[in-house]
């Protein structure tokens, strides 16, 4: 391994510097899609493209992941590809908001502009039901989206291309899908005709980019000066046609300030108060922002809830979250992107509440209140609150209207 990795380093030196690849590398550089993605055939038609124009050969290795379940791509999987079959991997998506690689890979300039959309026949049926039925793919970014609205009842499918068909066979009045999906289900359904909107939240915007392991990081300079070339004489967009979100979906997206916390934009019609804090009431999706009159104390917890509420945020939490907080799908839940040592805008109770509420995407509100309750001890000592001797229990969680800020020598990833 260590002379593989060492070998394939300098040729990546040659190719920087234009000159050919020696030996074991004239087969070229190793690219892989994700399993089962629907982009899959506009990923290897921008790849060829791409590393033509910048002069490297390549070799697709569309197996280069061990798993193609219905769940996706984990780190770990992630992390093995890139070690053993890959060197880039082509349609790898990136958001804002909700960026999963913790700064390990490398990544090129965006050659997609894409998201998550909301699908309903062009036609659809009346709605007679008190709850809209939404289709979303579970354990991804469409279910967080659609758990965010108010007055639905989820219909979560295993895959993109089921979530799409359950639009289109009537069992679903409306779907939130990765728009690639659409495209790609229409083109083995060209009978289908489906209305496409923005689907408002800042977990629907994201692009579709080339990811660099370390092994192949030394190409990134290049491959963004091809996708750039691409870009200005046309071949992109004629790559692209077909693939861009329609006009109708792109309208333009709140600044993504205001999904600062990933609590979705503010619904008009959402109907009765369901957080409380501090004798403040709050309607779902929303956070209780920061009082600056008040000043208080952060709520007691104890050691053993913080071991406890890491093992529930292990098995209820992580798969979005990531298994160190480090955001995947969703966004990240510790350091200043989560919660800001300065002018921190939310309170301990309004974060806790939300969560109660909403969480887990997939059984939002179905655990247990002192779950929760343990799962946030498990987050506050993450960012840097200290243990105590007292319990957190829900009550005090939901009432603190203390700021909530990262400390700046944070826990994660030490032992309670």
């Amino acid at each position: 391994m260590k002379t593989r990795l060492n070998s394939f380093a300098l040729a990546g030196a040659l190719l920087a510097s234009g000159m050919p690849m020696p030996g074991h590398a004239s087969a070229g550089v190793r690219v892989c899609t994700f399993p089962g993605s629907p982009s899959t055939v506009l990923d290897e038609a921008v790849t060829r493209e791409a590393f033509r124009s910048a002069g490297i050969a390549l070799t697709l290795a569309p197996g280069g992941f061990a798993s193609n379940d219905d769940d996706g791509v984990s780190l770990k999987e992630l992390d093995k590809a890139l070690a053993r079959k890959c060197d880039v991997i082509a349609g790898f998506p990136r958001s804002e908001v909700a960026d999963g690689s913790n700064s390990k890979l490398t990544f090129s300039r965006a050659y997609l502009h894409s998201g998550y959309v909301s699908v309903t026949m062009h036609e659809p049926a009346a709605h007679t039901g008190d709850a809209e039925i939404v289709a979303a793919t579970y354990a991804s970014p469409a279910q967080l989206i659609a758990v965010q609205q108010p007055n639905v009842k989820l219909d979560l499918e295993n895959t993109a291309e089921l979530t799409v068909d359950a639009v289109a066979n009537g069992h679903a009045q409306r779907a939130i899908v990765w728009y690639p999906a659409v495209v790609a289900y229409t083109k083995t359904h060209p009978e289908r005709r489906f209305q496409i909107a923005q689907a408002a939240s800042a977990y629907a915007d994201w692009q579709l980019v080339f990811a660099f392991g370390k092994n192949g990081a030394a190409l990134q300079p290049r491959i963004d000066a091809a996708l750039r070339k691409m870009d200005s004489d046309g071949r992109l967009a004629t790559l692209t046609r077909g693939w861009t979100l329609p006009r109708t979906a792109q309208a333009s997206m709140p600044d993504t300030g205001v999904f600062a916390y990933r609590d979705g934009p503010r619904h008009a019609d959402i109907k009765g108060a369901i957080m409380r804090a501090g004798g403040r009431e709050i309607a779902e999706g929303h956070f209780i922002k920061v009082d600056a009159a008040v000043s208080t104390e952060a709520p007691a917890f104890d050691r053993g809830q913080v071991a406890h509420g890491k093992t529930l945020y292990s098995s209820a939490c992580a798969k979005c979250h990531g298994p160190d907080l480090q955001g995947l799908n969703a966004p990240a839940l510790r350091g200043p992107s989560f919660a800001p040592t300065a002018n921190a805008k939310l309170t301990i109770g309004g974060v806790y509440g939300y969560m109660a509420t909403n969480m887990p995407a997939d059984r939002p509100g179905k655990m247990k209140p002192q779950d929760y309750a343990d799962i946030m001890a498990f987050l506050l000592y993450s960012n840097g609150y200290s243990a105590g001797k007292s319990k957190l229990t829900d009550e005090s969680a939901r009432a603190s209207s203390k700021p909530l800020s990262a400390g700046s020598s944070l826990n994660a990833g030490t032992s309670p």
